[in-house]
């Protein structure tokens, strides 16, 4: 598999992971480049080790995988994307306050589920590398990583800036859109 197929795959396998990240930085009211970071770090991190798994995983588990992989991410996007819909509809006094808000949504425990929600196609592809005899697994994880990583870091940073512009309604537009990631995944899985 060339270098340019790869690429290719990487950035289609991050579209998920740019829109999540966009999503977030629309309900972080003070995005900035740390935030930008920890998502491109964990958003990069899952999907530089998920081919991997994958990968291995493949040459026994492949089918059973890909049986459930769509229905995970769909579950976990719909969760958190509820939750962020929940949370902007709240009476203003019942609202927590920003920094409640930003440790939420920078938490280990939301970023993991978020990593892995939008890294489950990235498991499928690496199983699809178990079945292919030209793919160097490691070379072609380090390049989704870090395409991943880019694409996450310039998520935040977008979505702050469109953010501030329709700052009333971030955080349920946000949540909107997870929801419909994950709708998306789920059906692309099911149908296509």
């Amino acid at each position: 598999m060339s270098l340019v197929e790869i690429f290719i795959i990487a950035v289609s396998l991050a579209m998920d992971a740019l829109a999540v990240s966009a999503s977030n930085g629309l309900a972080l009211k003070k995005a900035n480049a740390g935030h930008a970071a920890v998502f491109g770090l964990y958003f990069g991190g899952f999907q530089f080790f998920m081919p991997i798994i994958g990968y291995f995983c493949g040459i026994g588990f492949g089918s059973y995988i890909e049986m459930v992989d769509h229905w995970v991410a769909f579950g976990l996007l719909t969760l958190i994307g509820g939750k962020m819909i929940w949370d902007s509809r709240q009476d203003d006094d019942e609202k927590t306050d920003e920094e409640a808000d930003e440790k939420r949504i920078m938490s280990v425990k939301n970023m993991v589920m978020l990593a892995v929600a939008t890294s489950i196609d990235a498991l499928a592809v690496g199983v699809s590398f178990a079945l292919t005899d030209n793919v160097n697994i490691w070379l072609s994880s380090a390049i989704i990583g870090i395409v991943a990583f880019v694409l996450s870091f310039v998520g935040v940073l977008a979505g702050k800036s469109i953010g501030s512009r329709f700052e009333k309604y971030s955080a349920c537009i946000g949540g909107i859109v997870l929801i419909i990631i994950g709708l998306r995944i789920l059906i692309t899985d099911l149908f296509f």
